[in-house]
């Protein structure tokens, strides 16, 4: 009996024995694996910092590339000015730069791949999630929405880094780059010529740009249902995709005509006939464009015809337009109340700086709300020019053009670069021959249904009618440039959008190219004026109204001429020189002369005591000069 109870106890001991020995052993098994967890999660840290560090080098090496691409071009515009070349405008050397650029990327850069490949596995019923929160290994990591990718792409999703990093979020190009282009436009527009032809104006952007948009449309219907018969439509392509295609690629941009115009001086009324429809109809592209993508018809037929989509899309477009158009003119008349009311003439920097904010503030303001920057934008600088130019201090007047003539120019030519580059850069082109060739002939088709009938209608009316070497020099200058391409790109998930995106940018080559380059001769071949001196161009003629001439000092007491006959104009031109200006701004008669009795005080608190001044030097013989502002700023450059 004490044997067998003392065999347990042995063996009881030996085992508190071997527990006792192995218990440093266990220690130091758990330290080690404790630091090696350590050292792995350092490493990961190691890892995910040295990660972030490549990428923000490699940010800047690709905005590098892009301001030198920029240097160059500038470089190379002096050189062709000193050597008066003409054949090649700025914007096309800033393309072929980008061509260059993105050969190298494109071929000269070896591929990088991902050190994990995962299948993609996981699906949802739902729609895609915004951000996400990836688990690895007991840690979140967070990844934002980037876009759809298409059965085409999962196979290509291994591209090169750097291709992936110089291609920009399409934003980038509507809420930084186009707002500085399209408000310069419309705070140097010379308003004399401008006015003086503005209902052929607005009849070439809104109702031209309409023809072309629908002519455009319905060629390319056609094209699309051809190519579905020869079996080269490989994915849907629907009839709302090609109205949308003829609104964007409606979008004119002659810069590199009108920049030919403004050195050689050709004759005024068709550089304000080309100016002002292309400044008009970017706009009336834009909300076009964004009226189609509403259009959604009842049924099961959701990509035909059908009346009442129609007329709500109508609708869409006139309400998005007018409150655009409100929202711009309103934050102008607001800033030139400010600039009025305050005191900031003393500060000119802050002046400056207020109204660059405030300008810049518009186009976004109306994207907020679910308007169109555009249109908010251009009809803010319009209203800046008329109104907020004249409060503004000497200094300021000077800061505010070169300094919108400078991102301008900026802009634009990091536009066209870009578009060189994406020509090798963007990894999801679709070239269908069939579809490029009927988009060029389309394209000059829906601009000869615009020119040509407009042009004889508005004859009927015109005392000095568009003659036909204008038609024909219209016709020539309708070029694509960077509104056709901001909208190509702002959608490309889909295999319509891509196939729209790759034909925009050839069209835009293709025409910024032949048809800039050309312009020179194409003006002896039509014998078209030039070196024609604007102030002696004073000539009653266009639409018979010439109001509101504000391109010189001497601009408000020339401006009421005896060739009014649009009764409309003439009234407005009466409000706005006897009440508007009073109110905004320092010119004008005071409103103590113009309101009625039973307003004195709210004349006299209104009337700023500059506004008085003004008055008392304009009833004098001499002439006051640094005191007055011209109405426009006058720009060396107007594009």
């Amino acid at each position: 009996m004490d044997a067998r109870t003392a065999q347990p106890r042995r063996r009881g001991a030996l085992l508190a024995a071997v527990d006792t020995t192995l218990l440093p052993v266990w220690i130091l098994i758990s330290a080690v694996s404790g630091g090696l967890k350590a050292e792995d999660d350092a490493m990961e840290e190691l890892a995910t910092e040295k990660e972030a560090e490549e990428s923000h080098r490699q940010d800047s090496v690709n905005l590098l590339t892009f301001i030198l691409l920029l240097t160059l071009t500038i470089l190379t515009i002096w050189l062709f000015k000193h050597r008066r070349v003409r054949f090649l405008h700025e914007t096309g050397l800033a393309m072929i730069y980008g061509l260059l650029v993105g050969v190298i990327l494109r071929y000269g850069i070896p591929a990088t791949s991902y050190h994990n490949k995962t299948p993609p596995s996981c699906s949802l019923k739902e729609g895609p999630v915004s951000t996400l929160l990836l688990n690895v290994s007991g840690k979140f990591f967070e990844y934002t929405l980037k876009g759809e990718i298409n059965s085409r792409e999962i196979h290509n999703v291994e591209q090169n880094d750097m291709l992936r990093k110089v291609t920009f979020d399409p934003e980038v190009f509507f809420n930084i780059l186009l707002p500085p282009i399209i408000f310069h436009a419309g705070y140097s527009l010379k308003k004399r010529n401008f006015f003086r032809n503005l209902g052929s104006i607005i009849t070439y952007a809104f109702l031209g740009t309409a023809i072309s948009c629908f002519v455009i449309g319905n060629l390319m219907y056609g094209v699309v249902k051809l190519m579905q018969v020869v079996g080269q439509l490989t994915d849907k392509f629907y009839y709302t995709d090609c109205l949308f295609f003829g609104a964007i690629i409606s979008a004119t941009d002659p810069v590199t005509v009108l920049a030919i115009f403004n050195e050689l001086h050709a004759d005024g009324d068709l550089y304000a006939l080309l100016f002002g429809e292309s400044v008009m109809n970017d706009a009336v592209a834009i909300v076009l464009s964004s009226s189609i993508v509403a259009y959604q018809p009842a049924g099961a037929n959701t990509h035909m015809f059908d009346a009442s989509a129609f007329f709500k899309s109508v609708g869409v477009f006139l309400g998005i337009f007018s409150g655009s158009f409100v929202m711009g003119a309103a934050t102008g008349v607001v800033t030139a109340l400010v600039t009025k009311f305050t005191k900031l003439h003393c500060f000119p920097l802050l002046e400056t700086a207020l109204f660059f904010l405030m300008s810049w503030s518009t186009f976004l303001l109306a994207e907020a709300c679910g308007f169109t920057g555009v249109v908010a934008v251009l009809f803010c600088g319009i209203t800046q020019a008329h109104y907020t130019y004249n409060n503004l201090s000497e200094e300021s007047t000077k800061r505010t053009k070169q300094l919108f003539e400078v991102l301008h120019f900026l802009a634009e030519n990091f536009i066209f670069s870009y578009m060189g580059l994406a020509l090798f850069t963007f990894q999801n082109h679709i070239f269908s021959p069939i579809f490029i060739i009927g988009a060029f002939i389309s394209i000059f088709i829906g601009r000869a249904f615009n020119i040509y009938p407009l042009s004889f209608l508005l004859n009927l009316g015109r005392r000095h009618k568009i003659k036909g070497n204008f038609q024909h020099m219209m016709m020539f200058a309708g070029l694509r440039g960077a509104m056709a391409f901001a909208l190509a790109i702002r959608d490309t998930a889909t295999y319509a959008r891509q196939m729209m995106f790759t034909t925009t940018l050839l069209i835009v080559f293709f025409t910024v190219w032949v048809f800039g380059g050309g312009t020179t001769p194409m003006l002896s071949w039509l014998h078209i004026r030039v070196g024609v001196d604007p102030d002696q161009d004073q000539q009653p003629c266009g639409d018979s109204f010439q109001v509101l001439q504000g391109d010189g000092p001497q601009a408000e007491g020339q401006s009421k001429t005896k060739q009014e006959s649009a009764w409309l104009f003439r009234l407005w031109y009466t409000f706005d020189h006897n009440y508007l200006k009073p109110i905004l701004t320092h010119s004008g008669p005071p409103l103590t002369s113009t309101l009625p009795a039973y307003c004195g005080p709210l004349a006299s608190c209104l009337t700023s005591p500059q506004a008085y001044e003004v008055s008392v030097h304009m009833r004098t013989p001499t002439v006051c000069t640094g005191q007055m502002h011209s109405d426009t700023p006058t720009l060396t450059s107007d594009v």
